[in-house]
């Protein structure tokens, strides 16, 4: 069986599919670097999960943060990349639950970074805390 954690990132992953300027090119915790003709792009990547047991219940609840990052080549990355931001953050926002798994969705921020190269290259993370709950001893459920 498979945790809610990979069915939360999954399902991300498939939200996202179409976003606006990106298409397909969606990857998952993707460490090789992109190249010039697969930009724009999206990763998806956990950044950390945080489990706290509140109730008395056989519960526990999860909040796990996950970073989205649009990398972007153009002259101006943050503002070429800016309606493939807004697509994203629309697909994400526009289920809560993600299919079922998670029980709210909550944007944390988004952070710019710009790195010089033959075109300028910008990398916009936006970051979101998924909140969903799990049984003490099984984490598929």
């Amino acid at each position: 069986m498979t945790t809610k954690r990979e069915n939360i990132l999954a399902t991300i992953r498939t939200k996202l599919v179409d976003t606006a300027g990106v298409g397909t090119r969606i990857f998952r915790t993707r460490v090789d670097p992109i190249a010039r003709a697969e930009s724009p792009a999206i990763i998806i990547q956990p950044i950390r999960d945080v489990c706290v047991q509140t109730t008395s219940l056989p519960k526990l609840d999860w909040t796990m943060t996950v970073r989205i990052t649009v990398i972007e080549r153009a002259d101006i990355p943050d503002q070429a990349a800016d309606d493939t931001v807004e697509s994203l953050h629309s697909k994400i926002m526009s289920d809560l639950t993600l299919g079922g798994y998670a029980h709210d969705v909550v944007p944390v921020r988004t952070e710019f970074e710009f790195i010089e190269a033959d075109k300028p290259s910008g990398l916009i993370s936006c970051e979101y805390e998924i909140r969903y709950r799990t049984d003490v001893d099984d984490l598929t459920q």
